[in-house]
């Protein structure tokens, strides 16, 4: 009987998007500008948080947002009201975005004149979390009524991802949403990853997302004193 042979491709597929992220990583470390990977699963609240978000971060950093879907341009068009450079990415049926997407997307978006990015990648807890983007920073959102299993369930997306916010919290005494417990099992998948409950409805904790992110901005431009 003749020999199958076996190719290894998922391994090969991500060990050169690996090394593409890490050559746009250090493209934007020389251009001062600064990449958040956003990611979460459908209906979690991104584009809501962003635009609690935006308006606290306008008047120190330049801004431009990727939105990154299967179709559509509702969110984009959100941003742009938002007043910030948007652009919308539609991946074909993919269910994540890549260093190879990424770099598009930003030339897409002409960031020259910005100092921050944000992507905000396509509605998933699995795939998004296996593909680097080349991104300085990974944040993903979780939601009440999602529930507190999900460090869990999803174990890479919180291994990859150096902050955590937590949304919809106005609607806690509503769900069965441990706090205490969701913050033990995201510290057992990423002892270091930062945790923010907030409210995009009302805006609670809003501020501290945005103190931390201007000054991550500001470290990776090689600010020493925040502009704000």
């Amino acid at each position: 009987m003749q020999e199958v042979k076996i190719l290894e491709i998922k391994q090969s597929v991500f060990a050169g998007n690996d090394a593409r992220a890490e050559e746009l990583r250090q493209e934007l470390k020389e251009r001062k500008l600064f990449l958040l990977n956003l990611m979460s699963s459908p209906g979690s609240g991104k584009t809501t948080t962003l635009q609690r978000l935006i308006p606290l971060l306008k008047p120190t950093l330049r801004i431009g947002v990727m939105e990154a879907d299967i179709d559509s341009d509702v969110d984009a068009r959100a941003m742009a009201e938002a007043g910030v450079k948007a652009i919308q990415l539609h991946t074909g049926g993919m269910c994540h975005l890549d260093a190879a997407m990424t770099r598009q997307g930003l030339q897409g978006l002409d960031p020259q004149a910005l100092d921050l990015v944000i992507l905000e990648n396509v509605g998933n807890l699995v795939c998004p979390a296996e593909f680097d983007t080349g991104a300085v920073k990974n944040c993903m959102i979780l939601s009440v009524p999602e529930g507190h299993d999900k460090p869990l369930k999803y174990p890479l997306m919180f291994q990859v991802c150096d902050a955590v916010i937590l949304n919809k919290m106005d609607v806690l005494p509503y769900f069965d949403f441990d706090l205490d417990k969701c913050r033990e099992y995201i510290h057992m998948r990423n002892p270091n990853a930062r945790i923010f409950p907030i409210s995009a409805r009302t805006g609670e904790g809003v501020d501290a997302v945005a103190q931390w992110l201007r000054e991550e901005v500001n470290q990776w431009k090689g600010e020493t004193h925040a502009r704000y």
